[in-house]
């Protein structure tokens, strides 16, 4: 089964309703270190892993679901290892944002229960 090993959390995505209501629940009734906020999400640090508050739409909206997105390398190399594996993505690897420092890519899938999950990549300068 190739060199492919998925071992550590990025970022995990809580879809809410109200953006500026929840901000304020995980900012001040859990104390959560609020990173920073854009139109339609917000990001807390949780113990160095993501936490994204997000109005999602469409398949991201479902309520009472969130989404796991799992670091890896080589993007690229991850997502064809594990469509030969049969794992259904939703679409290929995509520039999600371009940062000050670093570019996001990501590529969403859905585990065995359809639930959707994603592979994340930042890519430094």
């Amino acid at each position: 089964m190739g060199d492919v090993q998925i071992s550590e959390i990025g970022q995990i995505a809580v879809m809410v309703d109200d953006l500026d209501r929840a901000v304020g629940f995980y900012r001040e009734k859990l104390g959560m270190r609020f990173l920073f906020q854009v139109p339609g999400m917000a990001f807390f640090d949780c113990g160095g892993v993501r936490l994204m508050l997000g109005v999602g739409e469409g398949e991201e909206r479902e309520a009472g679901t969130s989404t796991i997105y799992y670091k890896v390398d080589d993007l690229e190399a991850t997502y064809n290892e594990l469509t030969s594996r049969d794992v259904q993505f939703v679409e290929k690897p995509h520039l999600v944002a371009r940062m000050e420092d670093h570019e996001l890519w990501m590529a969403f899938f859905h585990d065995s229960e359809g639930n959707l999950l994603a592979l994340m990549n930042e890519r430094r300068g």
